[in-house]
C-alpha cells in the first residue's frame, strides 16, 4: 500500500491522537484570506478533520477532496449536518473539478504527498485572482523537553524502526510555489505543546505513516521498546510544538 492511503485503515486512532493546530494560526489565516460566508474553499485531504471545523465555523463555502474512503466517511459523520459543508471521495491528482475556483486553498499536512508540479500549477490554476494558497505541518521536538528520554527513544528507533518501505516525501519544496506563479511567500510560526502517557505516545506513534507499515517481529519489539522508554522516565512524555503555516498568493 502507498504511505498516501496507509492512514485510511486507522481512521478511530487518527482523528484521536494526530495534532491539532493552534486557534490564532486559524485566527491569523480566516483574517489573511478574509474567509467568511462569501467565500469558497477547498481543503485538501482533510483526514479527519485536524483542520476544518474552524475554516467550516466561518459560513464559508467549504469543500473538501479525500483520498481515504474510511477518512472521508469519518468527516461525513463528523461535519455532514453543517449546510455548508461538502466532500468528495476522490484523488486530488486526477480529479476534476469541472472548472470550479477558490478564494482559498489549504492543506495540514497533505499537499507534500502530491508531486509538485501538480500540487502547484493545479491550485495556482484552481484559485480566483488574488486567492490564497495556505500550507500547514507540525514540526514536534521532544528532545529538549527530556534529552535523556530522547536518548532512550533512539535507541529503540536504531533497533527496531525497519519499515517495509521507505518514507520519501521530506523532499517537497514548500517555497518552489513561487516557480509557479505564486507571489508574497511568507511562512508564519505558532507554537504549542503537548502531553502524553506511555500508552497515548504508542498511540500517536502509531499513526505515522512509516511506523504503520513496520513489519513483525519488529514492530511488536518497536512500540513496547517505546513505552518502556516513556514509563521508565515517570510515564509521561512533552512534546513543544511549532506549527508552520507557508502563505502565497495568485496575483490579481
Amino acid at each position: 500500500m502507498e504511505f498516501r492511503k496507509v492512514f485510511d485503515t486507522i481512521p478511530e486512532q487518527f482523528d484521536k491522537y494526530r495534532p491539532r493546530y493552534s486557534a490564532e494560526l486559524f485566527t491569523d489565516l480566516i483574517a489573511y484570506a478574509n474567509i467568511g460566508p462569501s467565500k469558497t474553499v477547498l481543503e485538501l485531504g482533510p483526514g479527519t478533520g485536524q483542520a476544518t471545523e474552524p475554516i467550516l465555523s466561518t459560513g464559508c463555502d467549504y469543500n473538501a477532496i479525500e483520498l481515504g474512503e474510511h477518512l472521508f466517511e469519518m468527516m461525513n459523520r463528523k461535519y455532514g449536518q453543517y449546510p455548508n459543508f461538502s466532500i468528495v471521495n476522490d484523488d486530488f491528482i486526477t480529479h476534476d473539478f469541472g472548472g470550479q475556483t477558490f478564494d482559498l486553498i489549504y492543506s495540514a499536512a497533505t499537499i507534500q504527498w502530491i508531486p509538485e508540479e501538480v500540487a502547484f500549477a493545479k491550485t495556482f490554476e484552481m484559485l480566483k485572482p488574488g486567492g490564497t494558497l495556505a500550507m500547514m505541518l507540525t514540526i514536534s521536538d521532544y528532545k529538549t523537553p527530556n534529552e535523556d528520554l530522547f536518548n532512550k527513544i533512539q535507541q529503540v528507533y536504531s533497533e527496531y524502526f525497519k519499515p517495509e518501505t521507505e518514507y520519501k516525501h521530506r523532499a517537497f519544496k514548500y517555497t518552489n510555489a513561487i516557480n509557479y506563479g505564486y507571489v508574497d511567500f511568507e511562512k508564519r510560526e505558532y507554537h504549542g505543546k503537548r502531553e502524553f502517557t506511555a500508552d497515548e505516545y504508542v498511540a500517536f506513534c502509531g499513526t505515522h505513516c512509516d511506523h504503520i507499515v513496520i513489519s513483525e517481529p519488529y514492530k511488536s519489539k518497536f512500540f513496547e521498546g517505546i513505552r518502556d522508554a516513556v514509563n521508565g522516565a515517570g510515564g509521561k512524555i512533552v512534546f513543544l510544538d511549532t506549527y508552520v503555516m507557508y502563505l502565497t498568493k495568485k496575483p490579481l
